[in-house]
């Protein structure tokens, strides 16, 4: 009964009467689901528009001898439009006179629609290959998106990629997040391993921020300067402490072009590289916890101390591991000298180690770039999502990372009573390292 009511009267949202409503029933009673039920709705009302138009352009209607008729229809063409719902088939009006294109409608010179291309572009940037994108689009219900036809849609992103990658660097980045990976690109027409470097700033907000990226052949001190430099002209400043692994063009550069600037080693870097030269299993976890003990005390002096203590025991282990753990005792403390409440995240790259998973898990499903823009592209894309996460979490509240930017307070006199302390609680330090590991001192 109130499906016969429903029928009986005009629909009160789109106008339709009693046939048209009946025309429409029987078409979703066609359809498989409501996508396609939704992209035939919309072909047959694009068309009509379409035909609606060209019949206003003749100014008579099709077929009619009119006084006022204009011009007059020669056909269609056939026009096929890839949106999110499928394939649409369109029937574009020809006139015998002049040229009819439905502005507003359709956009000139693309066979895809808006909605279809952001799609295409979110699915890139999520990391599905080109040729997947074109197997989904299939599953949608289009059939033309080839995986070259793929790349040119998203080949639109390189606009916004660069625009992301040298905007004005704004305020003060007291600390600043430095590192290269590795991907495959062709280059020189042929392929190779490039290294995109990123940077990464703590705000004078507490805030993190991507602050540009660069493509490097090598990490050489030219072109880490290079890139450093370019950051500078962009308005870094303030930078207090740059946190990166011991690459030695790198730190060479920021010495260079970031004067009056610290280097912080990454801690996980340095046991690592100090593990290399370690054989024995038990002399890697050993040398890896006495780095981690030392820096994890909450005195730089007895810290400092019992890296002085220390450094014998791995030197026993192998003397190369001892000269690299000897020699990054200052840089590997130079935390201590910042505001103890951002030592943990300052200590270690492991801001940018985050960042560059999320690079490499992407990267996973497309194995080699075509180009070096393609391979920006992707790395800006993504960084621009992560930098998105970061604004709802601050690595430190404004007044802490206020004191970022602060001069370090003097450092107590090491002498007398202090000295003697400090001896205590350094040798107490490494004694509780090597009971852990059943070593005797």
């Amino acid at each position: 009964m109130a499906h016969s009511d429903t029928l009986s009267q005009p629909d009160r949202g789109l106008g339709l009467d009693r046939p048209q409503t009946e025309a429409l029933l029987a078409l979703f009673s066609r359809c498989d689901d409501l996508r396609e039920f939704g992209r035939e709705v919309i072909q047959s009302v694009v068309n009509a528009l379409m035909d609606s138009q060209a019949q206003e352009a003749c100014g008579a209607p099709r077929g009619s001898r009119s006084p006022e008729r204009v011009n007059s229809r020669n056909g269609y063409r056939e026009r096929s439009l890839s949106t999110s719902l499928g394939d649409l088939e369109l029937r574009v009006p020809k006139l015998r006179e002049g040229t009819y294109f439905p502005e507003g409608i359709l956009e000139r010179y693309t066979r895809v629609e808006a909605s279809m291309v952001a799609l295409v572009r979110e699915m890139y940037v999520a990391g599905v290959s080109t040729r997947k994108v074109g197997l989904v689009a299939e599953e949608l219900g289009v059939s033309s998106l080839s995986s070259s036809e793929v790349s040119a849609l998203c080949a639109g992103l390189d606009e916004e990629a660069e625009a992301f990658r040298t905007r004005p660097i704004e305020g003060e980045h007291p600390y600043v997040w430095l590192d290269a990976t590795y991907m495959k690109c062709r280059t020189g027409g042929r392929y190779a391993s490039v290294a995109p470097v990123t940077a990464i700033g703590m705000s004078s907000s507490g805030h993190k921020e991507f602050l540009g990226c660069a493509c490097f052949d090598s990490e050489s001190e030219a072109a880490w300067s290079e890139f450093l430099g370019s950051l500078r002209d962009r308005g870094l400043r303030g930078v207090r402490l740059a946190v990166s692994d011991a690459h030695a063009g790198l730190v060479a550069a920021v010495s260079r072009v970031l004067p009056g600037c610290s280097w912080q080693r990454c801690l996980t870097h340095l046991q690592r590289d100090i593990r290399g030269h370690i054989h024995s299993l038990a002399g890697q976890a050993l040398a890896a916890d006495l780095v981690r003990a030392c820096a994890g005390q909450a005195d730089a002096d007895v810290a400092r101390a019992a890296w002085d203590l220390a450094a014998p025991r791995v030197r026993a282990l192998s003397r190369a591991a001892g000269d690299v753990f000897e020699g990054a005792r200052e840089d590997a403390l130079a935390f201590m000298s910042f505001p103890r409440e951002h030592w943990q995240k300052i200590r270690t790259n492991n801001v940018q180690e985050r960042a560059n998973r999320e690079i490499k898990r992407r990267y996973r499903s497309v194995q080699s770039f075509p180009s070096e823009a393609s391979m920006m592209r992707l790395v800006c894309a993504v960084l621009a999502g992560e930098e998105g996460r970061w604004a709802a979490h601050r690595v430190a509240a404004p007044e802490s990372a206020a004191r970022a930017s602060a001069p370090a307070p003097a450092p107590e006199p090491l002498e007398g009573e202090r000295l003697e302390a400090v001896r205590l609680a350094a040798h107490e330090v490494i004694r509780e390292v090597l009971d852990r590991h059943g070593v005797a001192e």
